[in-house]
């Protein structure tokens, strides 16, 4: 594959700006903050946005889509969501709850009986790979799976699974005993893989066709898709990976797909992925009115579901892929399908109680009940929580509070 590595002098853009729909009150600060990003980093591009329940507050696209081919940002690009695939899977799966298909606390081993009588990784010999496991002292739920406290993880961020797997983090660890056990502590990994494939075996449908039919087409989100159509593929966003020369490009192969997961593998837009945002905002509703999701799965889902457990920093086991992450860790607390922000004092960020998650390429977004407003800023290099982007994104997130302020 053809790699280019990134000149930064060229990054200097003039942003796409469509300023008569921009309604926060300082927009131009967000403007100008996010562009002297793009000038002063190593950030190819990215697209933000900012909504409330009903409308967009503010829109703005920056730096190149693809840097080889001096293409410019769009608000309508398409980009990889990665991991913000899995609040999407979190909300099927709840709606198959709705229907009495499924309980939080039914053992997955009730759908998919590979995951009957867990086992838990006692001792790991790192010399050698071998290690000694105990049955687990409960079973597997689906509440475990939507929390993120199963058990499950991922090689980029487990040491133990990166010497037993390798550092794909596409690859499963499914076949390996967990970690803890279920519910003891907060650990991010295959959870949601786990729960689209428990969609899947429940629905009778694939999850693709699940969630076009059921998310996509009644929030008329037009451009969110596992395989990119060949007639938008000129739209999709090229990715960067973080060398010692530099960032490096990787050019968008003629098929632009990924594997049909609940953990990942969605493409979309700021816009498309706002639609998503506003159901929360709405109580389960589309923007126009439609039922997704009753008023009491929005209640689960935005509520803490761990108990006393946190959201623990996770290390990382492969540095081009991943540093470790997330912000709020110690703090705060993990509902079905989001992390939940705690308690706290600043003013310049998202209100307690709003939901979040993030993808692999440093696509990021927050939803704000309290406030009333949701927020989304997409970019596509590696690795995730790169210093710079997280800067950015606390900037940003800053800039929109400050706005919102006045």
């Amino acid at each position: 594959m053809l790699r280019l590595v990134l000149v930064l002098a060229f990054a200097a853009l003039v942003p796409f700006q469509s300023m008569a729909q921009n309604r926060l009150a300082r927009s131009a600060e967000i403007d100008a903050y996010l562009s002297h990003a793009i000038e002063t980093t190593k950030i190819p591009g990215m697209v933000a946005m900012v909504a409330d329940a009903d409308g967009i507050l503010y829109r703005g696209a920056f730096g190149r889509a693809d840097a080889a081919n001096d293409k410019p940002m769009a608000v309508d690009s398409i980009f990889r969501l990665a991991s913000m695939t899995k609040p999407v899977t979190s909300a099927a799966v709840m709606m198959l709850v709705e229907q009495g298909k499924v309980a939080l606390d039914d053992p997955i081993a009730r759908y998919l009986p590979e995951f009957e009588h867990p086992e838990v990784i006692v001792t790991f010999n790192s010399q050698d790979k071998t290690f000694t496991k105990r049955p687990a002292t409960t079973e597997i739920t689906v509440r475990h799976l939507l929390t993120h406290t199963s058990g499950l993880g991922y090689s980029f961020s487990s040491p133990i699974l990166a010497a037993l797997i390798g550092g794909d983090p596409t690859a499963s660890a499914t076949g390996f005993p967990l970690l803890h056990d279920p519910g003891t502590k907060w650990t991010y990994g295959e959870s949601t893989r786990v729960l689209g494939r428990l969609v899947e075996k429940v629905s009778g449908q694939t999850l693709d066709r699940f969630l076009t039919e059921r998310i996509f087409v009644p929030l008329g989100m037009n451009d969110t898709f596992y395989v990119v159509p060949a007639a938008k593929h000129d739209r999709v966003v090229t990715t960067f990976r973080t060398t010692d020369n530099g960032l490096v490009e990787s050019p968008n192969p003629e098929q632009i797909s990924a594997p049909i997961f609940g953990d990942g593998g969605l493409h979309s837009t700021a816009a498309d992925y706002v639609k998503f945002m506003q159901m929360f905002l709405h109580g389960g509703r589309s923007p126009d009115g439609k039922r997704l999701l009753s008023e009491e799965s929005v209640k689960l889902m935005s509520h803490t579901q761990t108990g006393k457990v946190k959201v623990e920093l996770q290390p990382t086991a492969n540095e081009a892929v991943s540093l470790p992450f997330p912000l709020g860790a110690g703090r705060d607390t993990f509902g079905l399908g989001f992390q939940i922000t705690g308690e706290h004092k600043d003013p310049g960020a998202r209100s307690p109680g709003s939901l979040s998650w993030a993808g692999i390429f440093n696509t990021e977004f927050w939803i704000d009940p309290e406030r009333g407003i949701s927020a989304v800023l997409l970019m596509q290099y590696l690795p995730f929580y790169d210093t710079t982007a997280i800067e950015t994104l606390q900037g940003f997130e800053q800039r929109v509070y400050g706005s919102l302020a006045k």
